[in-house]
């Protein structure tokens, strides 16, 4: 994760606006809302708002700690580990 958020601030903001911020924004979603759900199986996850493209490292770096601070096992981590490779792919970065 820390690679993934040193590559999106080293990135132009060109390569943020082709894509690279909003496929960080939608993964700092998604591990907000599995963490939440971890938290409280019974609340409607919130979503994390989007505070533009050049908080996006920030926000995958917040969700990721946050997740990682509710994780209870190694499968878990695997996931979240594989979801944020996924994402740098995708984000080409």
């Amino acid at each position: 994760m820390d690679h993934f958020a040193d590559r999106l601030r080293a990135a132009p903001q060109s390569r943020l606006q082709r894509g690279a911020a909003a496929e960080a924004l939608g993964l700092a979603r998604e591990l907000t809302r599995r963490a939440q759900l971890l938290e409280d199986p019974l609340s409607e996850p919130r979503e994390m708002p989007d505070a533009g493209m050049f908080a996006a490292a920030d926000q995958i770096t917040v969700a990721v700690h946050d997740l990682a601070l509710v994780l209870t096992d190694e499968g878990q981590v695997d996931e979240a580990v594989r979801l944020v490779e996924d994402a740098q792919k995708r984000a080409g970065v």
